[in-house]
């Protein structure tokens, strides 16, 4: 009797680990367009009213202002990294022997 309980306890974990590994995750479902929620930012409107006419929650406004700021100061570091250094010489003169 104990051993059956045991199987039967196994099989139900077992069935149970490949259910949740079929389902697909509720945040993948939920995708933010942030480049909507930017466009709409950049016009003006508060975060709460962003997150009301998108239908998403407040933090998802705010992670994708982070997201972008974070965008923005790569490619500001990115640009700038490329123009620090020395500027290339130009080519010297071969000296003229005669």
């Amino acid at each position: 009797m104990k051993k059956f309980a045991i199987a039967a306890a196994s099989a139900m974990l077992g069935a149970t680990l490949l259910f949740a590994a079929s389902v697909p995750s509720a945040y993948a479902a939920g995708k933010v367009d942030c480049d909507a929620v930017m466009n709409e930012l950049n016009s003006g409107k508060h975060a709460k009213e962003v997150a009301k006419d998108l239908s998403i929650s407040t933090s998802s406004v705010y992670r994708c202002k982070k997201h972008a700021k974070e965008a923005a100061k790569a490619s500001t570091s990115a640009m700038t990294a490329g123009t620090k250094g020395t500027m290339p010489r130009a080519p010297e003169a071969a000296p003229t022997t005669k």
